[in-house]
């Protein structure tokens, strides 16, 4: 355990949280030399967790990076461990007299000469894999999909060594739902931006049941995958196969369908070799799950800083998770290139608002048992650890739910904070590649770009020395800086888009299944 030592944000912080793994017993004194210097703990206070610096009296307001986090309930002694059980939530920021683009615009000094090692698509984009996905457009085909995935995997992807994979786009939806309604876009672009992922080399394959309400047409409509060309530059027909159509006479009728229609797209991916790519290239999309008090001190801060020499070499960054930047959002329009921008973050995060105002509900449902057990008490606390992911350019610009990235630069995708339903439309955006950081520890991963995984602490990166990929918790310990670790994590990110090693996710097949945002009605 070592001697008593703590981490406090800010020099206004009236609280600070305890480093040390396994927690601090009662009458443990901190050193001269720590942040706390000469506080005394009144009880035990576990790791991550928040004891007072001073005495602070009930209504009294808990700052921690420099930003009230709530209300006292009661007194709190000096020393005395401070949970979500003593602290009141404050009120929502009010989305109106918001400060718009008025953050210093500081040159962003370019970041020259790094590349990777990937495949360019016809339509300029470059993937960091080389993949053939088989797009589906009804749930209801998804056992046939899964059973010819296999077949296609164990007979026909040792003919093509070039391909890294061949996997399902597989989901919820297509039928049942009240596809016109109001919202019911959402996850169809959703859908159809995930089959023209980068890392899918512009083949696109469908497979339909024929009666769902999603028709193949609908998803795709023609001129929406115009990367797909013929010899004479004309627009490839849709490959569709219909599970429902005359010609399949049983079920391995249809498997022979699927397999012969995937090894004509697996021969042309086989032709395709990976050269080298400027870093410009890059799709990068930011996450945090399982998060706990470390997040915003290690992780995210380290996440942070590679976000901004991917910005300055040119590359492109999403975060997200509108529920979790929510109680930063002048933070946010304050860092807008425009004020238009700024408009743009107030309209997704008002419409969330209301969202969840629907099930009588607010941001406060965001925060887990797992959160709080790892030290965040609400979800103020955890806003302003998870926002430090995204660095500290302007934000350039705004994408909707199920929207595709149109620019290059630092991009605030509006998703839901759930790990799988944020993936799910980061990739539908374009991403070719995933940051994930965690404190409490989670396999996530997915099947169509690599998922590099940060841990928060040193406990967790050994205990799971086999799903974490970067140890950020070498900063808590004092033996490594967010600069290291973020060079470390930028040079990472590289070597995976490259295809040189594998993140752990990716070597074991973590692969978890794609959840649709879907606001609209079900029939």
């Amino acid at each position: 355990m070592g001697f008593p030592r703590s981490i406090k944000i800010h020099s206004s912080d009236n609280v600070a949280i305890v480093a040390n793994s396994g927690g601090l017993q009662k009458g443990s004194i901190f050193l001269h030399e720590d942040a706390a210097s000469g506080v005394e703990l009144q009880e035990f206070v576990p790791q991550g967790h928040k004891f007072a610096l001073e005495d602070i009296k009930q209504g009294e307001e808990i700052y921690r990076y420099n930003v009230s986090i709530g209300l006292a309930k009661k007194n709190i002694s000096k020393g005395a461990w401070i949970n979500e059980e003593v602290i009141d939530m404050p009120k929502a920021i009010s989305m109106s007299d918001l400060p718009k683009a008025t953050s210093s615009k500081n040159k962003i000094a370019p970041l020259e000469d790094y590349f990777f090692d990937g495949y360019r698509n016809p339509d300029g984009s470059a993937g960091t894999r080389n993949i053939l996905a088989i797009t589906t457009t009804v749930q209801c085909v998804s056992g046939v999909v899964d059973f010819a995935v296999e077949r296609i995997k164990s007979e026909l992807l040792p003919l093509f060594p070039n391909v890294d994979d061949v996997i399902g786009i597989e989901h919820s939806y297509g039928c049942g739902v009240a596809i016109d309604a109001k919202n019911a876009d959402v996850p169809i672009r959703t859908l159809r931006n995930i089959a023209l992922n980068p890392n899918f080399g512009g083949e696109v394959m469908v497979v339909s049941l024929g009666c769902e309400k999603l028709q193949p047409q609908r998803l795709l409509p023609k001129g929406s995958f115009p990367i797909v060309k013929e010899a004479d530059g004309s627009e490839k027909a849709l490959d569709v196969v219909c599970l429902q159509s005359e010609q399949h006479v049983g079920f391995m009728s249809m498997i022979d369908s699927i397999m012969k229609q995937a090894r004509a797209h697996l021969s042309k991916l086989n032709s395709r070799v990976r050269e080298k790519i400027p870093a410009s290239e890059l799709v990068v999309g930011v996450q945090c799950g399982g998060s706990d008090a470390f997040s915003g001190v290690t992780a995210n801060p380290v996440v942070g800083f590679a976000t901004d020499l991917l910005i300055r070499a040119g590359a492109t960054v999403m975060f997200s998770e509108v529920s979790e930047v929510r109680d930063g959002v002048d933070q946010l329009t304050a860092r807008a290139q425009t004020p238009e921008i700024a408009d743009q973050i107030v309209e997704q995060l008002n419409w969330f608002d209301d969202y969840l105002g629907q099930g009588n509900t607010d941001r406060s449902a965001n925060t887990t048992p797992g959160n709080k057990a790892g030290g965040l008490s609400n979800i103020v606390e955890k806003a302003m650890g998870s926002i430090i992911k995204s660095g500290s350019y302007p934000i350039n610009a705004v994408l909707a739910p199920g929207d595709k990235v149109k620019s290059r630069g630092l991009i605030f995708a509006a998703t839901p904070a759930s790990d799988f339903i944020c993936g799910t439309l980061q990739l539908a955006a374009g991403m070719n590649m995933h940051v994930f950081t965690t404190g409490r520890g989670t396999p996530y991963g997915l099947a169509a770009v690599p998922v590099i995984k940060v841990a928060t602490r040193t406990e967790l990166a050994k205990r799971w020395h086999d799903l974490m990929d970067l140890n950020a918790g070498e900063i808590a310990d004092g033996t490594s800086t967010i600069e290291k670790k973020g060079w470390d994590l930028f040079h990472l990110m590289l070597e995976i888009a490259s295809g040189k090693k594998k993140s752990w996710a990716e070597q074991w097949k973590l692969h978890n299944a794609l959840v649709l945002f879907n606001p609209a009605p079900v029939t």
